[in-house]
C-alpha cells in the first residue's frame, strides 16, 4: 500500500468512526462497509464528573449510553399537575362521550376547541356491528365549542362537521380531530370510518375548511390520508392478528392527524397502526409519521423516511427553535419523552416526562409560544380527555410547570436563591 493509499485508507476510517449512525458513503470500499461501527465516548474530565464515572477502564453499558447522551439539560422536564374539570357544557355528562379535544386557538377574545361527540354507551364486536357501537369514538361526529376564560365553555348547537352520506368514506365516524389555522382560513383534519366496522377496518383521514372558526365547512370529497396498501389479510376471520404480511407501519390505520405550516410546506403528522400490529419491546407497536404538501388542502405525499418515531400514541406536535417537537405518551421504550427535530423528520430525544398525571389525546393551547430558552411552555395549561368509564369520557383541562432542580423544602436552589418547587393553578 502506497502513502496515499494510507492516507484514504485512515480518513475513510476516521469517517467510519465518528459518523457511526450515518449511511455508508459510495466511495468507501467493500471490506471498509463489512467493518463493525466503532463509537467514540465523550470521556472529558467534566463530563466524566458530571455522571459519576472515575474508572474509564472499567464502563458498563449504562455508563457508555450516559457518555454518549448528546443533551442532558433540565430545560425540557415537565411534571403534570392533576387535571382539572372544566365548566358549562363540557363538564362530564353522563350519557355522553366528549373526547380527542383538538388544539385551543383564540379568535376576537373567545378561546376555541373542537372535539368528538358521541352519545350511548359501547357495545363492543361481535354483536350486530352495523348497528352497534364498537367503540367509544364510534359513531362521533366534531363539534365545538367556545370561551371566555378557558374554564366554562359553550357548546354550539349542531355539530361542526357531520358524518357523510351512505357509501362515503366517513359516514360511519369523524373523530380526533386538529384545527390549523392559515391564511385567513381555518382548516380540520380528523379520522374517518367507513360502514361497517370491524376489526379489519382501515381508518383513513379526513379534512374540512371554513373562513370561519364557526363555519360552515365544506368537507374533502376524499380521504387526505389513506392507510399503506402493502399488508396482506390471512384467511377471512374477523382477527386483525392474522396476517400473511405486515406491510408498512400503517398499513391497517392513520390515526390522530395533526398539520403543521412549516418552512413553506404543510406537515401532516400522523400516527400509524400496522396489521398483524404486535406488543414489544415496551407496549404496543405504535409509531408515527408525517406526509407534506405544498397546499393545506393536499396532495399530501408521505415522507420516505418514516416511520419518524420508535414509539407513542396520539401526536402532539409543536413549533420550535425552528423546528418541530413532540410529546411521545403511551406506547413504546421511548414513551414519556420530550423529542425534536430540526427538520421535521429526524427527531432525537431531549428529555422525560414525569409519567404522574400525563395527559393523553393532549390538545395544545396554541396561544402560548413555546421559545428557545422554555421549549415547552406551551404546556402550562391545555385540554385532555379523561375516561370517567369505558362507555364514557369527558374534556379536563391539565396545567404542568417546568422542574429544573430538585431542592428541599427552605434550601438553596443550584442559583443560590432559597426555592420550592411548586404546583401551579393555571
Amino acid at each position: 500500500m502506497n502513502l496515499n493509499h494510507k492516507i484514504v485508507f485512515h480518513l475513510l476510517a476516521t469517517i467510519l468512526i465518528v459518523g457511526c449512525n450515518q449511511p455508508s458513503k459510495q466511495e468507501i470500499v467493500e471490506e471498509e462497509k463489512e467493518k463493525p461501527c466503532e463509537t467514540l465516548l465523550d470521556v472529558s474530565p467534566e463530563k466524566l464528573d458530571r455522571f459519576g464515572i472515575t474508572n474509564t477502564e472499567y464502563l458498563s453499558a449504562a455508563s457508555k449510553r450516559a457518555l454518549q447522551w448528546k443533551y442532558v439539560e433540565n430545560d425540557w422536564y415537565r411534571v403534570f399537575n392533576p387535571m382539572k374539570p372544566l365548566k358549562g357544557d363540557l363538564a362530564y355528562e353522563e350519557g355522553v362521550v366528549r373526547r380527542d379535544p383538538s388544539a385551543v386557538i383564540k379568535v376576537d377574545g373567545l378561546y376555541h376547541v373542537w372535539y368528538s361527540k358521541s352519545v350511548g354507551a359501547t357495545d363492543g364486536f361481535g354483536g350486530d356491528i352495523e348497528n352497534d357501537k364498537v367503540f367509544p369514538w364510534d359513531r362521533c361526529t366534531v363539534w365545538h365549542a367556545t370561551s371566555e376564560d378557558g374554564w366554562t365553555w359553550k357548546e354550539d348547537k349542531e355539530a361542526a362537521v357531520p358524518l357523510g352520506e351512505k357509501g362515503s368514506y366517513d359516514d360511519r365516524s369523524i373523530f380526533t380531530v386538529e384545527i390549523m389555522e392559515w391564511d385567513g382560513m381555518y382548516y380540520l383534519c380528523y379520522q374517518t370510518i367507513r360502514s361497517p366496522y370491524d376489526v379489519r377496518t382501515k381508518n383513513e383521514v379526513g379534512l374540512a375548511w371554513s373562513a370561519s372558526p364557526f363555519g360552515p365547512w365544506e368537507k374533502s370529497k376524499e380521504p387526505i390520508l389513506k392507510p399503506a396498501d402493502n399488508g396482506i389479510w390471512k384467511g377471512e376471520e374477523q382477527n386483525r392478528f392474522m396476517v400473511e404480511k405486515k406491510g408498512d407501519f400503517d398499513s391497517h390505520k392513520v390515526h390522530d392527524p395533526c398539520i403543521l405550516p412549516y418552512k413553506g410546506k404543510f406537515y401532516l403528522y400522523y400516527k400509524g397502526e400496522q396489521m398483524g400490529e404486535e406488543i414489544l419491546y415496551g407496549g404496543r407497536q405504535i409509531r408515527h409519521g408525517v406526509a407534506v404538501a405544498d397546499n393545506p388542502k393536499g396532495p399530501y405525499v408521505k415522507s420516505k423516511y418514516n416511520p419518524i418515531s420508535n414509539s407513542g400514541h396520539e401526536i402532539c406536535v409543536w413549533p420550535v427553535d425552528e423546528g418541530i417537537a413532540s410529546l411521545i405518551t403511551t406506547d413504546g421504550p421511548e414513551r414519556n419523552t420530550f423529542q425534536w427535530s430540526p427538520d421535521g423528520i429526524n427527531f432525537e430525544i431531549r428529555g422525560a416526562v414525569k409519567g404522574a398525571n400525563m395527559p393523553h389525546a393532549i390538545g395544545l393551547n396554541r396561544t402560548i409560544e413555546a421559545t428557545t430558552d422554555n421549549p415547552t411552555a406551551i404546556f402550562d395549561w391545555g385540554l385532555s380527555h379523561v375516561y370517567n368509564s369505558w362507555n364514557y369520557q369527558s374534556i379536563m383541562r391539565f396545567d404542568s410547570y417546568r422542574k429544573t432542580s430538585h431542592v428541599a423544602q427552605g434550601a438553596k436552589a443550584p442559583d443560590g436563591k432559597k426555592k420550592k418547587d411548586k404546583q401551579k393553578d393555571n
